[in-house]
């Protein structure tokens, strides 16, 4: 008998520590918590970050692109890690490749009413 802890609480099964997995009871809700995280959270931004590489290994001349500050130009050179961009006529900047934020979208029902 275990003089800490009255006589009622043992009959009772109260003395007894909660669940049979001790130290391991909790770690697996943290373990639980990080694999939600990976999978809502972590997965789907590997998958848009490899999109984008993809995106910018297969640009062009001629490509209509957005950089992620916003600039929408026209691909005239590709050079190692800049690329030559036309933002207006007689206009045209250097950037490097990891400021592309993709593909310019295309509006193709343009003249369509709804």
């Amino acid at each position: 008998m275990n003089p800490i802890v009255p006589a009622w609480m043992t009959s009772l099964g109260l003395a007894e520590a909660p669940g049979g997995l001790g130290a391991l009871g909790g770690l697996i809700p943290m373990v639980l918590i990080f694999v939600i995280f990976y999978v809502l959270l972590i997965m789907p931004m590997r998958k848009q970050q490899k999109a984008l590489e993809q995106t910018i290994s297969n640009l062009k001349k001629g490509d209509r692109v957005i950089t992620k500050g916003g600039l929408y130009g026209e691909i005239s050179a590709i050079e190692d890690v800049t690329v030559l961009l036309r933002i207006a006529d007689n206009v045209k900047v250097r950037v490097a490749k990891s400021a592309i934020g993709g593909l310019e979208a295309v509006e193709s029902d343009k003249g369509s009413k709804s």
